[in-house]
């Protein structure tokens, strides 16, 4: 079974979907290891860990591909990354989705901001019309080599338009083709609560940790009626965090044995990047010596 095929199964089961956010392929690789069912490729990690920037639209869309392709490339199950805004106009939403498509990737999510983007979670956000939108939902949904890619559609009108505008443009785009619907940032728990049975596909509710959404567990957004609980910078806060801990102690003692028991053993490590099997690989692919024998 495709991931495609398997999504579509897993939300008809009205079952909540916990999707990991990774910012790179070894985050990637440990969160499916662990047996995350889904991981969400996070634009605002992708900015933050190729550029140590800000989600402020300074990656492009060539990037991204490469970006995403690494990360599904170590992950073997489902992939929803972060589009943005399909990078310009027409043509380059096509280009955009065709090559997500081609990178590994089962689900793509597109916006309704204007270009330079920001994080959903700042100030000072531009939206598109609901029509502009809507035409990057038909391409996407007209372009895709086969329907079991996804397409997730996601709207920051809450915080331009208000609610309802929210509502009105979620349900546009689910008419334009949109699989699944992201109304981002509900600011409180009523409204939160209120937009899966506003909308008439399956609803990802974003939990960022700090963000202006009321935080809420996955069995939480389940009885709300949400498909999909989406965590997408947990594991990049948690890793930004070890890391400045573990630079600190290393400057103030000169080692790192205050930290020994909160790393990974170099064995470990190797073991999670697959060094055992690629060393098997390498053997068992080797040529022998002319006129020896392997």
């Amino acid at each position: 079974m495709n991931h495609g095929t398997f999504l579509r199964q897993f939300f008809a089961a009205k079952r909540i979907l916990v999707s990991v956010g990774v910012y790179d392929a070894l985050s990637a690789r440990i969160a499916a290891q662990e047996g995350a069912p889904c991981i969400y490729v996070t634009g605002f990690g992708a900015a933050a860990a190729r550029l140590g920037a800000p989600d402020i639209g300074l990656m492009g869309m060539s990037e991204m591909v490469e970006h995403v392709r690494s990360i599904a490339g170590a992950a073997q199950c489902p992939v929803i990354a972060d589009a943005d805004t399909g990078y310009g106009g027409p043509a380059n939403v096509r280009r955009t989705v065709r090559e997500y498509e081609a990178a590994g990737v089962d689900v793509i999510q597109l916006e309704d901001q204007e270009w330079p983007k920001r994080c959903g979670h700042m100030e000072g956000k531009r939206l598109v019309s609901a029509a502009e939108m809507v035409q990057r939902i038909r391409i996407a949904a007209d372009c895709r080599r086969s329907p079991d890619f996804l397409i997730l559609a996601r709207t920051d009108a809450i915080a331009v338009e208000g609610f309802a505008a929210a509502i009105d443009r979620a349900r546009a785009y689910q008419e334009a083709g949109a699989d699944l619907l992201f109304v981002e940032a509900p600011r409180s728990r009523a409204d939160l609560a209120r937009i899966p049975g506003l909308l008439d596909r399956p609803c990802l509710a974003n939990m960022v940790e700090g963000g202006q959404t009321p935080f809420r567990t996955a069995p939480e957004l389940q009885a709300m009626g949400y498909a999909v609980a989406l965590f997408p910078i947990s594991t990049l806060l948690a890793a930004a965090h070890a890391v400045r801990r573990l630079v600190a102690t290393l400057l103030r003692d000169g080692g790192t044995h205050a930290l020994s028991e909160e790393m990974m053993r170099f064995g470990q490590f190797t073991d999670l990047i697959g060094l055992k099997q690629y060393a098997e690989f390498m053997d068992r692919e080797s040529i022998p010596p002319e006129g020896g024998r392997k």
